[in-house]
């Protein structure tokens, strides 16, 4: 797998937030609130979020498709060709108790459980991206969510954004279910309209108050109260959770601090929210029209920032502005 990542340019797929260093599921659910807050925060617009779901995304992986995108990445051929011979030809049987199936042979899909296999879906849909300035892909492995930025009611590049990726998948031998994808319509307009439903080949997707989004819950009007909720029952076993862990890792368990401190990198797609001023010592203020954005997350952690003493080290190229 290193031999595959230190190929890759860190400018690949921005927005893909799985396998690249300093950044989680954490990240991807921040960028996409922020950037949807910040737009929301102008006159006469809205928000559309679409959860795409796949069917088995793994297993409908064409490899000589796969490996034809690697060489392009620059991925050296005995290295592509060692993958394609390691995901193709694959016997597989099924037992239960003491009777086993008869043996197939696999020539598409990638292993499940296979380290390699996620990483290899990341790849693949590297030129999964937008082709307008409204609409944004947030990516993690094989989670993928449009956030369509809706401006005077102009749904047009978001629709068209919607049928680019349906024909993609298409392309590509993902198997897009409409029956599980779901879709959030956010807007907090004093003038409510209806907004027309959104198909996919054909079928129209559910729109839902509230949903999972990698591993939080969402909801239509950007409220923690239901993702509050889940946590507060789930908080329940987590001491014993993460004792019984200690016991079993042998190792201490890390601080708060340890957890949520990561270097600040480059090449994150936040890093131009957190900007140096010419003195260094402070970062420049976010502005913000409404405080629901003035409230979010990356407004906060600014503000937080600059009120330590000193502000942690950043790379020395860290952004910062004149």
């Amino acid at each position: 797998m290193q031999r595959i990542k230190t190929v890759l340019p860190p400018s690949l797929d921005p927005f893909q937030f799985a396998y690249r260093p300093n950044r989680s599921t954490d990240d991807a659910i921040s960028t996409a609130l922020h950037i949807a807050l910040t737009h929301l925060d102008k006159k006469d617009s809205y928000v559309r979020m679409l959860f795409i779901d796949f069917s088995s995304a793994f297993n409908t992986i064409i490899p000589q498709q796969l490996t034809q995108k690697l060489v392009q990445l620059g991925l050296n051929t005995s290295l592509c060709n060692w993958l394609l011979d390691f995901l193709t030809g694959r016997p597989q049987v099924v037992r239960v108790g003491r009777n086993t199936s008869s043996t197939i042979v696999l020539n598409t899909g990638a292993p499940q459980g296979c380290v390699l296999s996620p990483l290899l879906f990341t790849l693949l849909t590297h030129d999964c991206t937008p082709s307008h300035s409204s609409n944004l892909f947030i990516k993690f492995a094989d989670d993928t969510t449009v956030v369509g930025l809706i401006s005077k009611r102009d749904e047009t590049d978001y629709r068209s954004e919607v049928s680019r990726l349906a024909a993609w998948c298409r392309d590509n031998n993902l198997s897009l279910n409409v029956e599980k994808t779901k879709e959030i319509v956010v807007d907090f307009r004093r003038a409510h309209t209806q907004h027309a439903p959104l198909t996919i080949n054909g079928a129209s997707v559910e729109r839902v108050s509230s949903t999972k989004f990698l591993g939080v819950h969402i909801t239509e009007d950007f409220s923690w109260m239901n993702n509050t909720t889940a946590l507060a029952k789930k908080s329940l076993h987590w001491p014993a959770m993460l004792k019984a862990a200690e016991r079993i890792i042998g190792v201490p368990l890390p601080s708060l601090q340890d957890i949520y401190s990561t270097p600040a990198d480059p090449s994150h797609p936040m890093q131009s929210f957190f900007s140096l001023l010419p003195s260094g010592r402070r970062l420049r203020s976010l502005q913000a029209r409404t405080s629901r954005l003035k409230d979010s997350f990356t407004h906060q952690a600014v503000r937080k920032l600059n009120s330590l003493p000193a502000l942690p080290p950043l790379p020395s190229s860290a952004p910062q502005t004149s």
